[in-house]
């Protein structure tokens, strides 16, 4: 609703992307800083997988952990770079950050991501 009731200026399907997922941080962000809100931890597994995942279990059963003990700041880097396949400049837009920022705050999200991938979970740090 917000994004369709914004008034932006036309600026091409790529900026109403952008401004669209900005929207959705934000929303996310604050939804989990509210207290009560139930964890997706608590639902069963076959709720949240199609059947024709049994093949990216094992990939998930490594990452979803790893990027659970993340900061949400670099979960959310890693997502737009290597998920979405945004630039450093596009992420930049998105977060609001310099491009400069975003190359420093990458290395350093995939440098944790490699150490709590390494560590298998024991010993991580909440995000």
């Amino acid at each position: 609703m917000r994004f369709l009731c914004a008034s932006t200026p036309n600026d091409g399907e790529v900026a109403a992307r952008r401004y669209l997922f900005r929207i959705a941080s934000n929303l996310l962000r604050d939804h989990w800083r509210r207290p009560g809100v139930i964890s997706i931890e608590g639902l069963p597994e076959h709720l949240l997988m199609r059947e024709d995942d049994s093949a990216e279990m094992d990939c998930r059963a490594m990452l979803g952990p790893a990027m659970a003990r993340m900061r949400p700041r670099d979960r959310q880097l890693l997502w737009l770079a290597h998920a979405e396949n945004y630039s450093h400049r596009e992420i930049a837009e998105i977060t609001g950050l310099g491009v400069t920022s975003i190359r420093l705050l990458l290395f350093r999200a995939r440098k944790e991501m490699a150490r709590q991938l390494r560590s298998g979970g024991r010993n991580g740090r909440l995000g």
